[in-house]
């Protein structure tokens, strides 16, 4: 990386370009397509940045008017959006030994019961954070606790580096220890007041957060619905259908519920803004009612290898799908890692992965899923400039399958299998540097 004049790059010049690879999509690739029109590779050219938005792509290099950055030969993609993970969880990732449920009684519940404690919570979101960007990740939907001020200080540190975050604090009021539930009426107190002070600020949106079906009462669901149907432009999180005893579980507490996902449907908890994270056992109806309401699934691969969960039917999904680590039972902040282990997981089922539908799943199809589409996921005039520089290999082994590659997908996928945070050369949100 170098300098191309003789103006200093400062933290956040108005108008700047960028040199370097640029890659993405203009339309959703099809499902074992490795040659997608939907691609849009323009190698060796530059990004125009004014004002923290992208204004210009274009092959001639700007005019000295522009401060310039050289990331020629690396490879310029979108930040990429991590629909579904879990800030106070980076203490327990690789935690050994467990399935879902075990797992959150011997780690989750512990590591979050220290969150009530504001400063705990502020640091823990400063790490957070922060480790997100360091593995590209620009913008994410966030589960913080149960604790009002977890979800404050997600927001205050989001709002501080300039990142596009929804997060809402978590509704928890029963099947849980001391220190770690809430109660209805208190819980609907705290989500209006973060709704009115955070919601729609800045890039902050709040997300209706149910933990799952189990730790929520009737009554508390029942609230968490009101909440969304009183205002379509929040967010809903939640999981379903991660684990096979979980959905026994939930079969067992709601047995009126014609499926797992029937009981956030009966409530009004699904609509075009709500990411559901797993999906693993649905069925076909709820298939379809996934396409009716709009919603989406998240897929955490790297999530539902590490637990033994199962694995995602992601051909047979006719709705949305994002893609998600889920940390802490995934064992990794980084995107391209998870997307290693998205191939992986279909694989197994008989299934071939293309690079380019992981990527989309990560960064266009991830906004739009979210409705975010005019501003993140891309890298067209008018979105906001949230990008990352990669090198397309790090250490021999990659370097040597970098240097036989004869086409685009064939790189980009040895890259996609290949690279972690350490491929990252530079972070971008809202055209500010964060390393």
């Amino acid at each position: 990386m170098s300098f191309t004049n003789q103006e200093k790059f400062v933290d956040h010049p108005r108008r700047w370009a960028l040199r370097g690879d640029l890659l993405d999509f203009t339309a959703a690739p099809a499902w074992g397509d490795t040659t997608p029109a939907a691609v849009r590779f323009d190698p060796d050219h530059w990004l125009l940045i004014e004002d923290g938005r992208i204004v210009g792509r274009q092959a001639e290099t700007p005019d000295d008017s522009w401060v310039r950055k050289d990331h020629a030969g690396q490879l310029v993609l979108p930040g990429f959006i991590d629909t579904h993970v879990h800030c106070p969880q980076l203490e327990v990732i690789a935690s050994y030994g467990t399935e879902l449920l075990d797992w959150l009684q011997r780690y989750t519940f512990p590591a979050e019961r220290a969150f009530a404690d504001p400063a705990r919570s502020r640091a823990g979101a400063e790490v957070f954070l922060d480790a997100l960007l360091a593995s590209g990740t620009t913008a994410a939907v966030v589960f913080p606790t149960v604790h009002k001020v977890s979800a404050e200080a997600l927001f205050e540190s989001a709002a501080a580096r300039g990142m596009r975050l929804i997060t809402g604090k978590v509704l928890m009021d029963r099947h849980a220890p001391d220190g770690l539930r809430d109660d209805v009426a208190q819980a609907e107190r705290d989500c209006i007041d973060l709704i009115d002070r955070y919601h729609g600020q800045g890039r902050l949106g709040y997300a209706v957060t149910v933990r799952f079906a189990p730790t929520s009462t009737p009554e508390q669901l029942a609230m968490a619905g009101a909440l969304c149907r009183a205002d379509a432009s929040l967010y809903m999180q939640t999981h379903v259908a991660e684990n096979r005893a979980e959905v026994a579980w939930v079969g067992e507490l709601f047995p009126q519920a014609r499926s797992y996902l029937d009981v956030y449907d009966a409530v009004g908890l699904l609509h075009p803004r709500a990411v559901l994270a797993h999906g693993i056992y649905l069925d076909d109806a709820d298939r379809r009612v996934m396409v009716e309401r709009g919603a989406q699934i998240a897929h955490c691969p790297s999530s539902n290898l590490f637990l033994g969960s199962g694995l995602f039917d992601w051909p047979g999904a006719p709705f949305a799908v994002s893609l998600a680590s889920d940390v802490g039972g995934g064992t990794t902040l980084s995107l391209p890692r998870n997307m290693g282990d998205a191939y992986k997981v279909q694989a197994l089922r008989g299934e071939r992965l293309t690079a380019w539908a992981a990527l989309h799943a990560a960064t266009r199809g991830a906004a739009q899923a979210l409705q975010l589409g005019h501003e993140i996921g891309g890298l067209s005039v008018g979105q906001v400039a949230d990008l990352c520089v990669w090198d397309w290999a790090v250490g021999p082994v990659a370097q040597a399958r970098d240097a036989v590659v004869r086409e685009l997908h064939e790189r980009v996928f040895a890259w996609m299998t290949l690279a972690d945070e350490r491929n990252l050369a530079a972070c971008y949100v809202a055209g500010r540097p964060q390393r």
